[in-house]
């Protein structure tokens, strides 16, 4: 990681920075601060802050804020100081597209990490390429953002200023089913998702590669993200004799689905990817969840030589919310836009140049330094180079990392 020991920053400190208004609105972007004769970079944080998800929105913001914290204290780029303005799209693409015009709109943010969900994404992408403003995802999984809607087939590139830390469905669907089928020797399925861009992908890459690999799914189910009542699936669920139930959605609908599956007699572990891999998901689930699995990008944050500065740092900033899932790629992916942004004044001799935002995209592509979930760095897609996934299982009421590894397709 390129950081040195930080102090301890105050929670006092850490919440001003959050509630800092928009800067200035010079053209060639950033705000020219005359008290301290720099300028100001904003880094845009778009998650969902409120609702179902915020458990996961709000570790994403934090880390960012911790980013740009860091970056100033150890003058990463000289001459600028990092500020975030978070948005909340409450995971409903309609704000998240709001958010995105809104971000664009202020000449300061020149990068902007998130969102979270794919779906809300796919509403975000356009309105960043066309201002050429840089996003990196920490989360987002959908391969169709990178790769295209036909990436199964043709892969093209759809949007330029559009990156990502975390790695795709493409490879964690078929990473479960490997485990599933290979090392929990179930092979029998029932296969559900939500209906959204997320868990419909990524059921589909599991179901793909599940029956490849000699499995059988023995039924199929879409439910309604919106209701907690899942009696009728889950009696589906008990009759169709599966031995486990794959689920793409997320810890929200995940938790109840899995207790209800048992309560109806279905004594079968539910697997999920990384949108179940939150304490949330257990505490719905209830007792009855031991024995779930998810998978998750890259390899558990607490237990990575790389990220035990970063772990420290956000103890020591006092934030009330844990990072969560995805708080390392969070902090990678501001990291990646700080990165770029370093590179942009390098090259013009030590200020921003009037074409910042285009400058930074194109730097972001080649940005590769070692990140608090290890190497970062992006393929022509604008997919992270770092492909490892992680099995986990709930055990005595957590979650306990049972393997790691990358997807031998």
């Amino acid at each position: 990681m390129r950081q040195r020991s930080l102090i301890a920053i105050t929670a006092a400190l850490s919440a001003g920075a959050l509630t800092l208004t928009a800067c200035g609105s010079r053209d060639s972007g950033g705000d020219k601060g005359s008290d301290s004769g720099g300028t100001t970079v904003t880094i845009g944080v778009d998650a969902p802050l409120t609702g179902d998800l915020s458990a996961l929105g709000l570790g994403i913001k934090n880390s960012v804020d911790l980013a740009a914290k860091t970056a100033n204290k150890q003058k990463t780029v000289d001459g600028v100081t990092f500020k975030i303005v978070a948005k909340d799209d409450q995971a409903q693409p309609s704000a998240g597209q709001q958010n995105a015009t809104a971000l664009v709109a202020d000449k300061s943010v020149l990068g902007v990490v998130g969102p979270l969900n794919s779906s809300v994404a796919e509403s975000m992408q356009k309105v960043f390429d066309d201002a050429k403003l840089v996003e990196v995802s920490p989360a987002n999984t959908n391969p169709a953002l990178t790769q295209g809607t036909d990436w199964a087939n043709t892969k093209k590139r759809p949007y330029t200023s559009y990156f990502r830390t975390a790695t795709t469905d493409a490879i964690q669907g078929p990473f479960a089913a490997q485990y599933v089928f290979n090392d929990a020797k179930k092979k029998k399925v029932f296969v559900i998702d939500d209906k959204k861009t997320y868990g419909a992908g990524l059921a589909g890459t599991f179901t793909e590669e599940f029956k490849k690999l000699g499995g059988t799914v023995v039924g199929t189910e879409h439910i309604n993200p919106d209701s907690k009542d899942f009696s009728a699936v889950a009696t589906k669920v008990k009759t169709s004799g599966a031995e486990a139930v794959y689920y793409g959605g997320e810890y929200p609908q995940a938790g109840p689905l899995s207790k209800q599956i048992k309560a109806a007699g279905a004594k079968i572990p539910l697997i999920g990817g990384d949108g179940i891999y939150a304490d949330d998901f257990i505490k719905l689930a209830g007792a009855t969840a031991t024995g779930d699995l998810a998978t998750s990008v890259g390899a558990p944050v607490e237990e990575l030589d790389s990220a035990k500065e970063f772990v420290a740092n956000y103890q020591a900033g006092g934030y009330k919310e844990a990072y969560g899932a995805y708080g390392g790629y969070a902090y990678d992916s501001a990291w990646a836009i700080i990165e770029a942004v370093k590179k942009v004044v390098d090259d013009n001799n030590g200020k921003l140049p009037d074409d910042a935002r285009a400058k930074i995209t194109a730097a972001t592509q080649n940005v590769s330094f070692d990140g608090v979930t290890g190497k970062v760095s992006f393929d022509e897609f604008g997919d992270a180079t770092n492909k490892q996934l992680t099995v986990y299982a709930v055990e005595n009421g957590a979650w306990k990392a049972v393997k790691s590894g990358t997807y031998s397709g």
